[in-house]
C-alpha cells in the first residue's frame, strides 16, 4: 500500500477561508464569503483561481486579488453558459427541423422509413455506424416517446411517430451524428439552408453538442478547449487574427471558435443578440476586476482584441 498518496479531508467553511487567506486572497466580508462557499461549493469556485495566481508554479494569489473578484469570475462564467446554452438550443431546434423536413420530403416520414438503413449513406465501411445509430434512435424514441405529449399523441392516434415529431425526443448528439450518415444529397441540401459547406457542418455539430452538454452541467466554459480544431475561415482572415507560424492564435479550439461557428449557424438577429449579451456580461465583469485586467480574461477565452467586429461581417 502506498502511504505517500495525498488524501483529501473535509474542511469546514472557516478552514476553507483560511486556506484562501494563506494563499494571499483578500477576504473583505467573512460572513458573506462563508455564505457563498456554502451555496456555491469551494471546489467549483476554486476552479477560477488560476486567473488570479502569480503562476502555475507559484500557486499564490497575485497582490490585491480578492474573493469578490473570484466570485465575479464564477458568476460571469455562469451567465456566459446560460447565453451560450440558449443560443445552441435555437440552432438545435433549427437543425432538427431542417433535417426532418429534408429527409421526410426526399424519403418519407414514417418510422419504417427513417429507421431503414437503406435510406442512409451507402458505404460498406460505415454500415456498422449506420446500424448502431439507428439502434440508438429506436431506443431514445422508445424510452422518451411516452414522456412528451406530442409523441405520445401520435403513438396513441396513429401508431407511429413522424420524423418531424421524433426529432423532439432525440438528443442533439444523436441528431448531429444522424446528419453525418444521411445521403450526401440530403447533407448538401441541409447545409445549403445554413449557407454552409457540408463538411464544415459535420465538423461543427459535435463541437456544438459538447458545448451544450458543458453548459447544461455547469462546467467551466470561458477557457474550454475543443477536442478538434475548426478549419480556418474567412473570419480568421478578416479579423487579422495573429498567427504563431501558420497557425491562428485565436478561434481554432477556444471559445472564440464557438463564436465563429454560431456566426455561421444562427441567423443574423440571433447572433447580434448573442454578442450583445456576451458584451454586457464582459462589461459587468470588467467593472468588478481590479487585480487583473479584462484583457487577461479575453485572452483565456481566445477572443482577439477586435473580436466584436465579427458582428458586422457577412
Amino acid at each position: 500500500m502506498n502511504t505517500n498518496v495525498d488524501t483529501k479531508t473535509f474542511k469546514t467553511l472557516d478552514e476553507q477561508i483560511d486556506i484562501l487567506i494563506r494563499k494571499g486572497l483578500i477576504i473583505k466580508d467573512y460572513d458573506y464569503t462563508r455564505t457563498i462557499l456554502l451555496r456555491e461549493n469551494y471546489f467549483f469556485l476554486n476552479g477560477y483561481r488560476l486567473l488570479f495566481m502569480e503562476s502555475n508554479a507559484n500557486r499564490v494569489f497575485i497582490k490585491g486579488a480578492t474573493f469578490d473578484e473570484l466570485y465575479a469570475m464564477f458568476n460571469f462564467d455562469r451567465q456566459l453558459r446560460n447565453i451560450i446554452f440558449k443560443n445552441i438550443l435555437i440552432f438545435e431546434n433549427n437543425i432538427k427541423s431542417v433535417i426532418a423536413y429534408v429527409f421526410s420530403r426526399n424519403h418519407g416520414f414514417k418510422e419504417k422509413v427513417y429507421l431503414n438503413v437503406n435510406n442512409y449513406i451507402r458505404d460498406a465501411k460505415r454500415f456498422k455506424q449506420v446500424n448502431d445509430l439507428l439502434y440508438k434512435m429506436k431506443r431514445q424514441i422508445r424510452v422518451n416517446g411516452r414522456q412528451h405529449t406530442a409523441t405520445s399523441h401520435y403513438i396513441d392516434k396513429y401508431g407511429y411517430i413522424p420524423l418531424w415529431v421524433a426529432v423532439k425526443v432525440l438528443s442533439f448528439g444523436i441528431v448531429g451524428e444522424l446528419y453525418t450518415i444521411l445521403q450526401y444529397k440530403d447533407q448538401e441540401e441541409i447545409a445549403d439552408v445554413f449557407n454552409m459547406d457540408m463538411d464544415a457542418l459535420v465538423d461543427y455539430l459535435p463541437i456544438l453538442a459538447n458545448y451544450r452538454n458543458l453548459c447544461a452541467h455547469e462546467d467551466i466554459c470561458y477557457e474550454n478547449k475543443t477536442q478538434k480544431e475548426i478549419e480556418d475561415t474567412k473570419y480568421h482572415r478578416m479579423l487579422f487574427i495573429p498567427k504563431d507560424g501558420d497557425h491562428y492564435k485565436y478561434g481554432k479550439d477556444d471559445l472564440f471558435s464557438l463564436v465563429i461557428i454560431l456566426k455561421q449557424v444562427l441567423d443574423n438577429d440571433d447572433f447580434c443578440m448573442f454578442m450583445r449579451e456576451v458584451n454586457y456580461e464582459l462589461d459587468i465583469l470588467a467593472g468588478k476586476l481590479h487585480s487583473i485586467n479584462i484583457n487577461k480574461v479575453l485572452d483565456k477565452m481566445g477572443f482577439p482584441v477586435n473580436y466584436n467586429e465579427i458582428v458586422r461581417m457577412m
